[in-house]
């Protein structure tokens, strides 16, 4: 199923395997940083909604 990449094949497949982990890292960044937003949002919500309750 694997190509005969010949001389090139470390270099391919490291290629691979950094692309492979650098989108990894990304997805993993991405959902840490959706989580920290969604937490602020909801702390601001929680202000504005205290604020206007004590008007």
């Amino acid at each position: 199923m694997m190509p005969d990449l010949g001389k090139y094949a470390g270099a391919v497949l490291s290629a691979y395997g950094i692309s492979l982990l650098l989108m990894a890292a990304i997805v993993a960044l991405s959902l840490w940083r959706a989580k920290v937003v969604k937490q602020q949002l909801n702390d601001a919500e929680a202000r504005a909604k205290q604020a206007s309750d004590t008007h």
